[in-house]
């Protein structure tokens, strides 16, 4: 799959318990390329989208905490304060 089937998403979380805490951010490690705590910027195809909304719906309590996923609008000009950084847009591959 080439990376134009790629469309950058914000993911972001607000858990509880540390345990689950602990397995939603190793989890998602995986898949970010950028962000911050619990916000991670991630490049996803569709099928990578729905594994993670997937994962994400097993890992967490839905009577104690929360995950969104937005997808960014790829127009919009992106803007970064203090040490921000712009996401990368190169070629990679997620292992």
């Amino acid at each position: 799959m080439n990376d134009a089937a790629r469309t950058l998403f914000l993911v972001c979380y607000d858990i509880g318990n540390p345990k689950r805490l602990y397995r939603v951010h190793r989890y998602l490690l995986g898949y970010k390329v950028g962000g911050q705590k619990s916000l991670y910027e991630c490049w996803l195809t569709p099928a990578e989208l729905r594994q993670i909304r997937q994962t994400l719906e097993d890992l967490i309590d839905p009577t104690q905490d929360r995950a969104h996923i937005f997808q960014l609008d790829p127009r919009m000009k992106i803007e970064g304060l203090g040490l921000a950084t712009h996401p990368p847009t190169d070629a990679f591959m997620i292992v």
